[in-house]
């Protein structure tokens, strides 16, 4: 292994990019696998766990990797694609012993935030020392900070050790809600749920949302009811309704009396739809604006960073009032044309409405086909009166279009060798 420094603490691979020999990226370092024999002896590092195309993720294993310089793996170009199971004799650093409770030598207690690892003469890598958040004595504030040998560390080896989730948190803060719950899937119940327990609720609704629905549903069983609330209220009107509609009538009917009333509103809107359908799939929270506005106005809307960006693709341009149900639809103005004309022009003078928009009951064929053959990623649905009632996204048709269990179809894989 060349140009590789010889201690690393693993905080600096994780989430690093991976390099075959030409350069090329071939996936990014999610977590480090190894062999945990006993308290007093080195763990040895088996290999890596890495997040391909598709977000499978394969095993790497170390005699693989040429190096590790500034945080840059390198590997010899060779990877195996079946998608990673963890042996029961192995250990992922980042989900298994970040944020365990331990003891240190003295009496002293606190929580691992960083393991380091080292190579041997043999170039075989092992980890090394613990990096240990001591915990605070007064008013919960927290302690020193010690980094200490493998050996010198109790706590590391009971699977009944005390384990939180802030450090673990805190390498995943950057990850796309998909790929994060890509991550929670590869996690044992009870670790995933001490994830789900530190997520705010906004970060835990952009993530259920990417999830399966059976693990949806398993999330929800363990929230409190008033937080489940609460993480509805910041989901997507329409992966709320969908989710709402996968729950027994009862839990369903306690939870939306818990939400806000306007919250609420939209969802049981939505509810009353069939799910093949436009009415089914569309979201109540487009970018509307009333005609008079201008295109400066229009940019600082689509500019908003919640919005996704196929919402963020156009603007639709009602009478009042501007939310759904809307008054009369007058059209839509694509992005594009937002930065054509000038900044004080009025959108109700550049607006589209030359295609036969989708009723509520429309069907999802019918709905693909439009976003197929005008080049959109979104089109407004609109009632028989002519008012907006809401959006449908690319990203929701394919969500149906694809195949149920879509999101779990890297699962063909075996074991790593």
């Amino acid at each position: 292994m060349s140009a590789t420094p010889n201690r690393i603490f693993l905080s600096r691979l994780i989430g690093q990019e991976v390099f075959d020999p030409a350069g090329d990226q071939v996936g990014k370092l999610r977590d480090i696998v190894v062999a945990v024999r006993s308290a007093k002896q080195r763990p040895r590092v088996l290999g890596v766990v890495v997040e391909v195309l598709g977000r499978r993720r394969v095993f790497l294993p170390m005699t693989r990797v040429t190096s590790l310089d500034s945080g840059q793996i390198i590997t010899t170009g060779v990877l195996n694609v079946r998608r990673f199971e963890k042996r029961s004799t192995e250990t992922l650093v980042l989900h298994e012993l970040l944020d365990r409770t331990v003891s240190l030598p003295d009496g002293i207690s606190g929580t691992v935030y960083d393991v380091a690892m080292e190579q041997d003469p043999r170039k075989d890598w092992a980890i090394s020392q613990v990096a240990v958040h001591e915990t605070g004595k007064r008013f919960g504030r927290r302690g020193p900070n010690h980094v200490v040998a493998w050996q010198d560390v109790n706590g590391l080896t009971s699977e009944e050790a005390s384990q939180g989730a802030t450090h673990l948190l805190a390498t995943m803060d950057e990850m796309r809600p998909a790929d994060l719950a890509n991550a929670l899937r590869d996690l044992t119940h009870k670790r995933r749920m001490e994830i789900v327990a530190e997520l705010g609720d906004e970060r835990l609704a952009d993530v259920l949302e990417e999830l399966p629905e059976k693990s949806q549903v398993e999330i929800l069983g363990v929230l409190d009811p008033e937080r489940a609330a609460d993480v509805h209220e910041e989901m997507n009107p329409d992966d709320a309704a969908d989710l709402i509609g996968e729950l027994p009538a009862g839990t369903a009917e306690q939870l939306l009396a818990l939400m806000e009333p306007e919250d609420a509103e939209d969802v049981r809107r939505l509810l009353i739809y069939e799910e093949r359908t436009a009415g089914g799939m569309m979201t109540t929270e487009p970018v509307i604006l009333p005609p008079d506005a201008t295109l400066a106005e229009a940019l600082a809307r689509v500019r908003e960073p919640e919005l996704s960006p196929a919402l963020a693709a156009m603007v639709y341009v009602c009478r009042p009032p501007v939310e759904t149900p809307t008054g009369r639809f007058l059209g839509v103005v694509h992005f594009q044309a937002l930065l054509r004309d000038p900044p004080s022009t009025l959108v109700g003078g550049i607006v589209d409405n030359d295609i036969d928009w989708p009723r509520p009951d429309s069907s999802l064929e019918q709905v693909a086909s439009l976003l197929a053959a005008y080049d959109l990623v979104a089109l407004p649905v609109v009632d028989e009166n002519s008012h907006l009632v809401g959006v449908v996204t690319i990203d929701d048709v394919l969500d149906h279009l694809l195949p149920e269990d879509w999101r779990e179809s890297d699962a063909e894989g075996a074991v790593h060798g």
